[in-house]
């Protein structure tokens, strides 16, 4: 059967996660509902992370296999139509080879967490950021950020229910900047434990407080004790930016 590779945006507000669940709408069961409705098979979709409820994408990768070899711009269109009613939208579509696995094959997965540090509640961003009351040190929260780059055991940033066989990850980038009144965190690795990046903005947060140091944050990674981990930030703040693949072309030169 031809495989397609979906390039997918979506917030993630209304839905229970990425994952097809018992207890709400979900953005697998939204796609996989357009696939029924436009080609009238009971097609499974496949993605490339599963986002929890709430959380964003603007660059979730899946594939599924359909039985027509369908063009892939016609694809797009066809189930963005669809999709219509709801805050999912296919931005590209494409054959790809059956050895193509959108979970299996990635080699990197980038992530960004938003948090807005003002006073004044949000208005247009609510549900798209993590309001912070206080303003932020973004230089300490860089600073310490960078004590948790490379391969170490991240047990104290891992969720109680995380389904992944080892702790240890090889985290390849985080940094903390700001913009206005916006700070964001940038998280790049090949794969991240269950809640990994949530947990680490959260005990970054702290340090941007003052209520922490970046020795605080080494210690809490060192201890391997979920206990350590500072507060879990919100998941409206996390955003699924881009999914890496060996084939996929070199970016643009700027």
């Amino acid at each position: 059967m031809p495989r397609f590779r979906l390039t997918l945006e979506y917030d993630g507000g209304p839905y229970v996660g990425w994952q097809r669940q018992a207890n709400g709408p979900s953005v697998q069961g939204a796609v996989e509902t357009a696939l029924r409705a436009m080609t009238g098979e009971e097609a499974v979709l496949k993605g490339a992370g599963r986002t929890d409820t709430g959380v964003h994408a603007v660059g979730q990768v899946a594939h599924v296999d359909l039985a027509r070899d369908w063009p892939g711009a016609v694809l797009r269109d066809a189930l963005n139509f669809h999709l219509r009613e709801e805050r999912v939208v296919v931005l590209a579509a494409a054959r790809v080879g059956e050895d193509f696995d959108a979970r299996f094959s990635a080699v990197g997965r980038h992530y960004l967490y938003r948090l807005i540090d003002r006073r004044t509640p949000l208005a247009l961003e609510r549900g798209r950021a993590w309001h912070v009351r206080t303003r932020l040190d973004v230089e300490a929260m860089d600073a310490a950020a960078k004590r948790l780059l490379g391969t170490h055991d991240f047990t104290t940033f891992r969720a109680a229910h995380c389904q992944s066989k080892s702790p240890v990850k090889t985290l390849d980038r985080l940094d903390v900047a700001r913009s206005g009144d916006l700070v964001e965190v940038r998280a790049s690795a090949r794969s991240f434990l269950h809640n990994q990046v949530r947990s680490m903005v959260g005990s970054l947060e702290r340090v941007g407080q003052g209520r922490w140091s970046a020795d605080d944050l080494a210690a809490a990674l060192a201890a391997r004790d979920r206990k350590a981990c500072g507060p879990v930030a919100p998941p409206w703040g996390l955003y699924l930016t881009k999914v890496d693949y060996r084939d996929d072309p070199p970016p643009a030169a700027g």
